[in-house]
């Protein structure tokens, strides 16, 4: 079939599929078929990992600093969000049990 006997044009197809699946979207979303959750306490604040060092071994990491950190929250340790202190979350292992932590003893104590 040559190009002068194509009924749809390429570019045709790929508009299509486009606003489809935009109206498809749409159309779940105004019908309530998607859901979106405004309950924040049980959503993950973020993905951590710990990374065993060796004496003496060399690690490299990112020199931009993340945008959370890390409090003690009624002995476990927690992360919070720099721009919302107020959510946080505590931090568990795999099997969801939290991870304990320690205050620095404060001057004069």
């Amino acid at each position: 079939m040559s190009n002068s006997e194509a009924t749809y044009t390429i570019r045709s197809l790929i508009v299509t599929a486009v606003a489809s699946i935009i109206a498809t979207v749409l159309v779940l979303e105004f019908s309530g078929k998607i859901t979106h959750s405004e309950n924040k306490d049980h959503v993950p604040v973020g993905d951590f990992k710990a990374v065993h060092i060796q004496p003496g071994e060399d690690f490299r990491m990112s020199s931009k600093a993340s945008e959370l950190h890390a409090v003690c929250e009624n002995g476990y340790l927690a992360i919070a969000a720099d721009a919302d202190p107020d959510y946080r979350g505590i931090v568990v292992d795999y099997k969801n049990r939290g991870v304990r932590c320690q205050r620095a003893p404060e001057a004069g104590e």
